[in-house]
């Protein structure tokens, strides 16, 4: 069995500022096709798949909201921006000598454009985006399809996420989830749903790295 240690790193509102600009997006798209959705509903949401965000909020997978929220998270995309430190932590955790992956259910387009605000190629060893998976999270794919593609294996990776729809996409896959409070999910409902730690933001979880269960602390 592989032994190799890896990180798989979720991408929005983990080591990308983006959970409320995905919110605001679905909130506009909700009022274009006359569904009057309070965003507050819809931030607890995101991180989940569009489909299982649709069913929750509307009862119905609508694809006009859907492509609603395409047009207006395109006009947004110029505001995306990294979270401080994001790229150090992927590099100190690949020097350090893990594997690291970063997991996406997102569309290629918009998974380029948070590659680039991040800009840490060269600490990345795989990517997965919409088309390696046929389920978003909740369900475990994206972190499976992730492994396989680095060669991981859950017994020696840990995930980094910032909802409960990672800890629980995580658990499903076998694996333990450390999270951030960064994507504006509590630390009581993160540690509810079974994240193996969480932290402020991953620029804490950087200057702690030796110390964290990224690296069997």
């Amino acid at each position: 069995m592989n032994s190799r240690r890896g990180v798989i790193f979720d991408i929005d509102g983990t080591l990308v500022d983006t959970n409320y600009l995905h919110a605001i997006a679905w909130r506009r798209a909700f009022v274009d096709c006359g569904e009057d959705v309070a965003t507050a509903r819809i931030h607890r949401m995101i991180g989940a798949g569009s489909e299982v965000l649709l069913r929750e909020l509307l009862g119905d997978v609508r694809t006009d909201v859907k492509k609603a929220w395409r047009g207006h998270f395109d006009e947004l995309k110029p505001e995306i921006r990294p979270f401080a430190d994001a790229a150090s932590l992927l590099r100190a955790v690949k020097e350090r000598g893990a594997t690291v992956v970063l997991a996406s259910s997102s569309e290629q387009e918009d998974v380029d454009a948070l590659l680039a605000a991040i800009d840490a190629d060269d600490a990345i060893a795989e990517v997965t985006s919409a088309g390696d998976v046929s389920d978003a999270k909740p369900s475990p794919e994206v972190f499976q399809m992730a492994m396989d593609k680095a060669g991981l294996d859950p017994a020696s990776t840990v995930a980094v996420g910032d909802t409960v729809w990672d800890v629980e996409a995580a658990a499903r896959a076998g694996l333990r989830c450390v999270c951030v409070l960064s994507g504006g999910i509590g630390q009581a409902e993160l540690d509810a749903a079974g994240a193996l730690a969480v932290y402020p933001d991953v620029s804490t979880l950087l200057r702690d790295l030796d110390g964290s269960p990224l690296l069997g602390g």
